[in-house]
């Protein structure tokens, strides 16, 4: 089996100089959580990359989202400005995805890959008690953002040069793929995105572009603290008693998934539901 940066090696175009040309990813959520972790392991693997967050918090949501420093000490941690850029902007804004998109192919020439990772959690009551302000921040966040950075990216990618194997992977969660009370809104849009991501590998097949999507479990954070709150838990981590593993799972878990999916090893696998989240929607 090859390693993540021999797969980045082998995966972009010819240079100048006969040799391979290196790729380029655009992630959002990128300052924090498991965001944060995907833009590390595939800097490690010798990816350049467009990190974009909101860094600023949101009315509508009872936590604290990321800051300008998380993102610019993220960025440090991918090897700083020579090989990855900062953008701040709002996954439900097309012109802040357009930027960042923008970004990628002026610096670098070319997209390889599109990681939505940007999500927010909302809820504590009934699906029909649901306010129209929670409603409307959780499926423009956790869906029209998947879809939104689809739009921007995916005529990149397939304008990027020859030889290129596009991948657009979008993070939702096991609240995706089972109902879960008092979180009518997130999980509605956390379905959605997989009939996003179906679509979008039927649809990128003839162009040898690959789509999937990623679901964690209960995952370390702010929003599994958010989490928490809603049901009056006195930590987080009784959420571990829903997994198999009866532990919490750690950003980098997933992260390692989907550094995989964006590399040339996982080019047999596209329109697929991955979990990670130890056991859970395994009972």
């Amino acid at each position: 089996m090859t390693s993540l940066r021999e797969d980045a090696e082998g995966c972009g175009a010819l240079d100048g100089t006969g040799g391979q040309a290196t790729p380029v990813a655009v992630v959002t959520g990128a300052a924090r959580g498991i965001g944060a972790a995907v833009a590390r392991r595939l800097s490690a693997a010798g990816w350049r990359l467009v990190l974009l967050d909101r860094c600023e918090n949101d009315p509508a949501l009872q936590y604290p989202l990321s800051s300008r420093a998380d993102l610019e000490r993220n960025v440090e941690a991918c090897g700083g400005p020579d090989g990855c850029e900062a953008v701040v902007g709002d996954v439900r804004s097309q012109s802040d995805l357009r930027s960042a998109v923008d970004s990628a192919m002026r610096r670098y020439g070319r997209l390889d890959a599109a990681v939505s990772v940007a999500g927010a959690i909302a809820g504590g009551t009934e699906s029909w008690a649901t306010s129209d302000e929670t409603w409307e921040a959780m499926i423009s966040v956790n869906l029209e953002g998947p879809w939104r950075l689809a739009k921007a990216a995916v005529p990149a990618m397939l304008d990027s040069p020859q030889p290129r194997h596009g991948r657009y992977v979008a993070v939702t969660s096991s609240a995706g793929m089972v109902g879960i009370p008092l979180l009518g809104a997130y999980s509605a849009a956390k379905h959605g995105v997989l009939g996003l991501v179906r679509s979008l590998a039927a649809e990128l097949a003839p162009h040898g572009v690959t789509a999937n999507a990623v679901a964690p479990g209960s995952t370390s954070g702010f929003m599994l603290d958010a989490s928490a709150a809603i049901y009056g838990l006195d930590s987080p981590g009784e959420f571990a008693q829903h997994h198999l593993l009866a532990r919490l799972i750690d950003p980098d878990e997933p992260a390692a998934l989907i550094a995989w999916l964006c590399s040339r090893e996982s080019s047999a696998v596209t329109g697929a539901l991955l979990p990670v989240d130890a056991g859970m929607t395994s009972r």
